[in-house]
């Protein structure tokens, strides 16, 4: 049963990138059946969306970074204040100087610049942007910290009762907790009492303002039944995913955080899928959560610009942590760097990589004229040069021959006035070369791209 349910769920060519890891997953840091203990980031949950009842359960009550997973709350009472009225689809959000100047993932709205709240949406269903985060924060709060604490009251409404939010996207604050049941939860919410916005989860591509958005969940199309919901990482958090899925009469939710790359979240998140669909039942009428009309509306402040002094980004506060490409809310995965070998093969992300550049998802502010030029490939970025040049000697022992005749160099660059270093081998004579290397590295589960300077 559990075989056919795995390829009738995944497609061929998907199914067929992960037979080696799903083999091996006795060994795997993020198994449900070993190894989880020696990852303190690690938590998982799958529920049964029409009985409530916990098909499984590991370290499910336990406290995780949320990640961009807060902005399923974020959408919660974005979907909220519209089937209450207070806002339409074509009211417009303005962007004030403090939502601009988020970190990526961002769109790249400049400040006095609006968006209408059905882009806001699409943009957070898909991309993930931290400023349109903070922009429906302060739209519907009137400050983010207002909106933080809204988010927190619906949150205790919905009965979930381990998790605070601190901001409305999931970059780093210490206090800013949850945990894999609350997140199932607030997933069940979402589908029970907003059935009529819950497709926006399962946007695979938007565009807005010109710009086309990929869904970050690489699961979408390639599992059947799934319908969303959201992704989530940060250094501190490791790789969150939020699953729903519904098929032949069945129906769960399922939650992995703390995943230690991308791919073996998703492979982990496939294998619990696989095993426990099976085991939902087809009876069972929903409603776990709560009745809507029993969890008091949230009645936003619905702010203008010309009617409430937005703030402006000041400077952090001791519990925000500056952000790089490798600590970013959905990164490319190909940027984020692993202190240890990973049993996952690197995903093929280069395309996607290329895109994120074009879009700005990736730092390229240069700060000096000294560099390498023509086509380079990075692998990581890091906080500090000593950083940078450990990670460089590192990779170079691993890559071997493949790196033999490159140079390692790291590379300063300025982010909003924190100054990061990117970690990078010269020596290739065409873009061809560049990504020939990038693919032999993967092979060798060191995550790279190519990029011309």
């Amino acid at each position: 049963m559990r075989q056919a349910f795995t390829w009738a769920a995944v497609g061929p060519a998907f199914i067929s990138r992960l037979l080696t890891s799903i083999a091996i997953a006795t060994v795997l840091s993020l198994s449900a059946a070993t190894g989880v203990s020696a990852n303190s980031k690690y938590a998982a949950i799958v529920v049964d969306a029409k009985t409530g009842k916990t098909l499984f359960a590991r370290y499910a009550d336990s406290h995780r970074f949320p990640a961009s997973l807060t902005k399923m709350m974020t959408l919660y009472m974005v979907f909220e204040a519209l089937e209450h009225g207070h806002i339409s689809k074509s009211s417009r959000i303005p962007i004030s100087k403090n939502a601009a100047a988020e970190q990526p993932s961002k769109l790249g709205l400049k400040p006095g610049s609006t968006i209408t709240v059905g882009d806001a949406i699409l943009t957070l269903a898909t991309k993930s942007a931290n400023d349109i985060s903070t922009a429906v924060a302060e739209y519907l709060g009137g400050s983010e910290a207002k909106f933080a604490q809204m988010m927190t009251q619906k949150a205790r409404a919905l009965g979930m009762k381990s998790t605070q939010f601190r901001n409305a996207h999931g970059l780093p604050n210490k206090h800013q907790k949850t945990t894999a049941r609350d997140m199932a939860r607030l997933g069940i919410a979402l589908r029970e009492h907003f059935p009529q916005y819950y497709d926006y989860f399962s946007t695979r591509v938007a565009t807005v303002a010109g710009k086309r958005l990929g869904n970050h969940n690489r699961l979408l199309g390639r599992v059947r039944g799934m319908d969303g919901i959201k992704t989530g990482y940060t250094r501190a958090s490791g790789f969150n995913l939020v699953s729903s899925v519904e098929a032949d009469g069945r129906s769960i939710v399922a939650v992995v955080m703390g995943g230690r790359t991308a791919n073996s979240r998703n492979a982990h998140m496939v294998e619990l899928i696989s095993k426990y669909m099976p085991r939902a039942s087809r009876r069972g009428r929903g409603d776990l959560i709560a009745e809507p009309r029993t969890v008091s509306p949230t009645r936003p402040v619905v702010a203008s610009a010309g009617r409430i002094e937005l703030p402006t980004r000041g400077a952090p506060t001791p519990d925000a942590r500056p952000v790089n490409s490798i600590d970013r809310v959905d990164a490319p995965e190909v940027v984020v760097a692993s202190v240890a070998p990973q049993p996952y093969p690197a995903a093929r992300v280069e395309e996607a990589v290329e895109v994120a550049v074009a879009q700005g998802d990736v730092d390229m502010v240069e700060t000096s004229s000294t560099v390498p030029s023509g086509w380079v490939i990075q692998v990581a970025s890091l906080l500090s040069d000593g950083e940078a040049r450990s990670f460089l000697d590192r990779t170079s022992r691993e890559a071997g021959s493949i790196l033999a005749n490159a140079r390692p160099f790291t590379e300063k660059f300025d982010k909003d006035g924190t100054l990061y270093w990117r970690a990078r081998y010269a020596g290739f004579g065409s873009k061809n070369e560049a990504r020939g290397a990038c693919k032999a590295l993967k092979a060798r589960d060191i995550a790279c791209y190519a990029v011309h300077q």
